[in-house]
């Protein structure tokens, strides 16, 4: 999996950024985002807060990633804001570090098929958070870079930890690694990490050999939330026949937070969120984590259940 995503990555850095359009627009009141759009996909990134991503979507189409309409167009706020969309935070979660405001204004370069998102270093931890948006130039490819640096004297320990706030109504699909009979292989293949509130008898929740599912209701009254780890971690979201999925190839030889988590999954009645975890590492000052996903956006996917041979009439095709 590794190797394929290379791949993909060298078929947008190979490919002419001519059919990439990246222009500065308003957008649900803030006055200072950019559209990229390469005529098939269309993504909005907001400036005068983040960094943050706030749709992805067809063009013309539905945005998959959830907004929280009283939050759009405003700033300056002194508590986080949850906002929507895809952002960027540091593991193990913990306030208010991992909280620390993406209220105000933020740095972006236009270079060729991608914008750069640099904020201000935060206050709460000495942080300085960037994401890199990148889009092929045909198809719904987009290549999303985090980086964090570390500005401050004091080495810390940190994961970089992208998550991704998907809108209402949908289902999350995670993969886990491969299965394997008993006595082939004794060793554990993955944790399965859950939390305080964690229900596994919620019936928001599907098992099957393969795959982990779990189902946004916004009439629902409680949190859920599972963690796992997969080298070729991926997350997926079905909303209508409108397809999400991202990725991110994790290194089974180093450590990760949450009980050893590349991937974790999160819902509440107002979004579900994907998340994919980088390595625990110690930052010097001066220094930068990275950690990169890879989205695509499928249309006209259906399900007929939730079952291994449907998932993987669906998903494997995609994920080559």
């Amino acid at each position: 999996m590794t190797s394929k995503l290379l791949v993909l990555s060298s078929l947008i850095a190979m490919s002419a950024t001519a059919a990439v359009k990246i222009e500065k627009t308003s957008y649900a009141g803030w006055p200072h985002c950019y559209r990229l759009t390469n005529g098939e996909v269309e993504l909005i990134v907001t400036t005068d807060v983040g960094p943050r991503v706030i749709r992805y979507s067809f063009v013309g189409g539905q945005n998959i990633f959830k907004e929280f309409k009283e939050q759009l167009g405003k700033s300056g706020e002194k508590e986080w804001q949850a906002r929507g969309g895809h952002r960027i935070w540091i593991a193990p979660e913990q306030v208010p570090e991992s909280y620390a405001l993406d209220n105000s204004a933020i740095k972006a370069v236009v270079k060729g098929d991608s914008i750069e998102m640099t904020e201000a270093v935060e206050k709460e931890t000495g942080l300085e958070k960037q994401i890199i948006v990148r889009l092929a130039p045909t198809g719904s490819a987009v290549e999303v870079t985090h980086r964090i640096r570390n500005t401050a004297a004091k080495p810390r320990e940190f994961a970089p930890w992208a998550l991704t706030m998907m809108a209402q109504g949908g289902l999350g699909i995670h993969g886990l690694p491969p299965r394997s009979k008993h006595m082939e292989v004794l060793t554990i293949s993955n944790p399965l990490a859950m939390w305080g509130f964690t229900d596994l008898s919620d019936p928001r929740w599907k098992f099957t050999k393969k795959y982990v599912t779990l189902r946004q209701d916004p009439k629902a009254t409680s949190p859920q939330k599972l963690g796992s780890f997969n080298a070729h971690t991926f997350g997926a979201y079905l909303l209508g026949t409108d397809l999400f999925i991202k990725r991110y190839a994790a290194d089974p030889a180093k450590h990760y937070p949450d009980g050893g988590c590349s991937f974790e999954t999160f819902t509440n009645p107002d979004f579900l969120e994907l998340e994919t975890v980088g390595p625990l590492r110690t930052v010097k000052q001066g220094e930068t984590a990275e950690h990169v996903e890879h989205w695509t956006l499928h249309k006209n996917v259906k399900i007929s259940g939730v079952t291994d041979a449907e998932l993987d009439r669906i998903l494997l095709p995609l994920l080559k």
